[in-house]
C-alpha cells in the first residue's frame, strides 16, 4: 500500500469519526491541527468540545481497511510515546487559541472501513 493510499485512508477515517463525534453532539473546532510556528511538535487529527462534559478534547483517530486488518485494534499503536506529542501539541493549541482556562482531556478513535459494505466500526475511547 502506497503512502498517498494510506493517507487518503487516514482522511476518511478522520471524516468518518468527525461526523461520529457530531452526531454525539460534540462541535468539531479543528482538524488537523499542526503548529506552524517554531519546531514542529506533531498534528492532532481532531479537536472537538464535547457540549455535554464542557470539555475540550483532542482526538487522535487510527484507521484500519477493515478486509486487511479487521482483527486488530488501531488504537493498539497510540503508545506513551505519541501520548507524550499529544499532550505537547495540546498545550500549543489552547495557547494559541486562548483556551487555557478549559478542562481537556485526550481521546482515541478507532475507525475501521469497510469498502465492500460502504460502512464503518468505530470505537470511541474516551480519556486516555
Amino acid at each position: 500500500m502506497s503512502d498517498q493510499d494510506t493517507r487518503a485512508i487516514g482522511a476518511t477515517g478522520e471524516q468518518v469519526a468527525a461526523n461520529f463525534l457530531r452526531k454525539k453532539g460534540y462541535e468539531i473546532l479543528d482538524m488537523n491541527f499542526k503548529n506552524d510556528s517554531g519546531r514542529r511538535v506533531g498534528e492532532i487529527d481532531i479537536i472537538a468540545k464535547d457540549i455535554g462534559a464542557d470539555e475540550i478534547v483532542f482526538v487522535e483517530v487510527k484507521t484500519r481497511d477493515y478486509e486487511k486488518y479487521g482483527r486488530t485494534l488501531p488504537e493498539e499503536n497510540i503508545n506513551h510515546q505519541k501520548l507524550r506529542k499529544l499532550a505537547k501539541i495540546a498545550v500549543v493549541y489552547l495557547r494559541q487559541k486562548r483556551l487555557t482556562d478549559y478542562a481537556y482531556r485526550f481521546d482515541a478513535m478507532s475507525v475501521w472501513l469497510d469498502y465492500t459494505t460502504r460502512l464503518a466500526k468505530i470505537k470511541h475511547i474516551q480519556g486516555l
